[in-house]
């Protein structure tokens, strides 16, 4: 039903997940414009913007504590910034909601694995390729089945977002890529110091968090 995701052949790619939450507390200016205009930057490769790290290859934008209202006026603000970038690579991923998608012509779409399953049953994601969160193994074959063109496995190490959760670990994470045919991200907790550790793995790249964000 749905296209895997597209990536150079053994290619290890970096994934930005963005977090207002986190921007605020880590920058000076707090209002959703100057926001909009770092997501931007990220996807263009702006240095002022993305510090120390590398471009990021895609960018997810999940903002949890924003109202459906809020985000897609988030969205479509990044989307119509982004078309601006010159020969920018950086796919720019909506999530949670179909309509963040539809009403901008962005392809993709990232969902929970509930929400992939409500809205594949209710034919909301026709003409739209899906990313799909799991956190077991029998998520993950499910996602594929119902087509999904990706999958982000975790959380893999400790992190700040999943306060007293043990994480799942790297022996999860390659379950997971043994279990599905298509690609599989690595989330949680994961940084540049143990960045290596998933780069030896099988997934087809890592989601960084607070290390872009903060």
């Amino acid at each position: 039903m749905y296209k895997k995701m597209e990536s150079e052949d053994g290619y290890f790619q970096r994934v930005a997940v963005s977090n207002w939450e986190l921007y605020k507390a880590s920058h000076d200016r707090k209002d959703m414009e100057a926001y909009t205009d770092f997501l931007a930057g990220l996807a263009a490769g702006d240095k002022a913007c993305l510090g120390k790290n590398q471009k990021p290859d895609i960018l997810i934008v999940r903002e949890k504590q924003l109202s459906k209202a809020q985000y897609l006026e988030l969205f479509a603000s990044l989307w119509e910034k982004s078309r601006k970038i010159p020969d920018g690579k950086t796919r720019i991923i909506a999530h949670t909601y179909p309509a963040a998608a539809r009403q901008t012509g962005c392809n993709w779409l990232h969902l929970p694995c509930c929400l992939f399953q409500k809205y594949h049953e209710q034919g909301a994601l026709s003409h739209l390729q899906v990313g799909v969160s799991v956190h077991s193994l029998e998520e993950a074959k499910m996602a594929q089945e119902l087509g999904a063109s990706y999958v982000t496995a975790g959380h893999i190490f400790a992190t700040g977002c999943k306060k007293g959760m043990k994480p799942r670990g790297k022996e999860f994470l390659e379950a997971v890529c043994a279990a599905v045919d298509i690609q599989v991200y690595a989330i949680g907790g994961i940084h540049e110091g143990n960045l290596p550790q998933i780069k030896k793995s099988r997934a087809a790249g890592a989601c960084m968090m607070s290390a872009y964000i903060c």
